[in-house]
């Protein structure tokens, strides 16, 4: 016989425990409830990790990942300061603009934007994908000459009934009207210009109801800019999770006063929900796992009373404390090892297919979990760490483990002379 002896009796004792029919269900109470911890885990935690990728990579494909912006006075000589911020080595572009805040209006409609945002037409693409979210028209067309062109979001032309090629009216505040304080004392009419809709973006949530586009150019003359003069720096940076730093460090360095934004300033509640939920589930499913695994001391305690018999004659026979502990280890670390094979096993493939999932049964019962119109995406993304599959199998596996302790340290102390007295 190769096998240590309490390697053999282990296993010897999970064969001969299927013939007992409470203690069987026990013990696949346990497998079983170890399996679908491990399984939700796995899923949901991937699922958590599709929120993130698709908050760096699509969410703030549109958002500045930092901005710069001057407090007062426009910053002059934008070419040559982008030069020096690309010099940092966290800064993978940079792109001049003015952010200015107004209303829209075509007939009786009227819908306020949070920002309408001057940029180089050129420049913005390789800080932004908005090319890529074009539902309508085309973006190149904001440097048009002939008219006065803004890119609006499919909620501004939804409110507005409006499609490329309308003339609306565009309300701005009289930029001079915030510094002078005489004007200050009295109401100031806006400022109102025609504008030609050129072409229409479609990104999802509430950036499609606030947020406009025009040229640098256009937008120069509105704020009664110099050539070569600019509000601010938008950044797109390497790593986004550092965006707050590399501000800082950028901003630090320009020649005048800035407000430095970033990210995480706007839309880092996301990422906290994302993170808050991504621990409450993982404190919540390890719970459900603890509890699976401690079913293994119920059956590891029915099997020492079963065995009481054996225990006593192998103690009888010179078994050391040691060989004993390990058979009944061995029997619980079974049950929690097939567990993590099979929870692992399936929640990787659900994991792997969980957004193909998710749509057939919206399909089927004519539901949409996620609304565009809220969230910035309308599909359950995931994403497959091999770590998070890891640090759940070793934890469920460690839990059997510390379960299977007590009831194996209980058969060591069975009294030989009393049990055999009773047989």
């Amino acid at each position: 016989m190769f096998k240590p002896l309490g390697l053999f009796l282990g296993l010897r004792y999970v064969r001969s425990r299927h013939g007992n029919g409470f203690s069987s269900f026990i013990s696949a109470s346990s497998t079983i409830g170890i399996a679908l911890g491990v399984m939700v885990l796995i899923v949901l935690l991937s699922a958590m990790n599709g929120f993130e990728r698709e908050l760096s990579q699509k969410l703030l494909s549109i958002v500045p990942h930092a901005e710069i912006i001057s407090v007062k006075k426009p910053i002059s000589d934008w070419p040559s300061k982008i030069k020096k911020i690309l010099l940092h080595p966290q800064v993978i572009s940079a792109a001049p603009v003015i952010k200015m805040a107004g209303m829209m209006q075509k007939g009786n409609q009227l819908k306020g934007l949070n920002e309408i945002r001057g940029v180089d037409v050129e420049l913005e693409q390789q800080v932004s994908s908005i090319t890529d979210i074009m539902d309508k028209g085309q973006w190149q067309d904001l440097n048009r000459e002939d008219v006065l062109a803004v890119v609006i979001g499919s909620g501004i032309a939804k409110k507005l009934k409006a499609k490329v090629g309308d003339k609306v009216q565009l309300l701005l505040p009289r930029p001079n009207a915030n510094n002078d304080s005489q004007q200050r004392k009295i109401f100031s009419a806006p400022l109102k210009r025609n504008v030609t809709i050129v072409g229409i973006f479609k990104f999802g949530g509430t950036i499609d109801d606030t947020l406009a586009y025009m040229s640098l150019k256009n937008a120069n003359k509105l704020m009664s800019y110099h050539q070569g003069e600019t509000q601010g720096f938008r950044l797109k940076i390497a790593d986004v999770f550092q965006a707050p730093v590399v501000a800082r460090q950028v901003g630090n360095k320009m020649d005048s006063y800035v407000y430095i934004y970033n990210w995480t300033g706007t839309q880092g509640h996301i990422y906290n929900d994302i993170q808050l939920v991504r621990m409450m589930m993982f404190i919540v499913l390890v719970l459900v796992i603890a509890v699976a695994s401690f079913n293994i001391v119920s059956t590891l305690i029915m099997a020492v009373n079963d065995k009481k018999g054996d225990i006593a004659i192998l103690i009888t026979m010179g078994a050391k404390s040691s060989v004993i502990m390990t058979a009944f280890i061995i029997q619980g670390l079974i049950n929690g090892f097939l567990g993590c094979a099979i929870g692992g096993s399936l929640g990787v493939y659900l994991a792997l297919n969980l957004t193909g999932f998710v749509s057939a049964i919206e399909s089927l019962l004519g539901l949409n979990f996620l609304s565009a119109d809220v969230y910035f995406i309308d599909y359950i993304p995931t994403q497959v760490n091999s770590s998070d599959v890891y640090i759940t199998v070793v934890t469920a596996l460690i839990m059997s483990l510390i379960a299977t302790i007590y009831p194996a340290w209980r058969a060591t102390k069975v009294e030989p002379a009393q049990v055999l007295g009773q047989l």
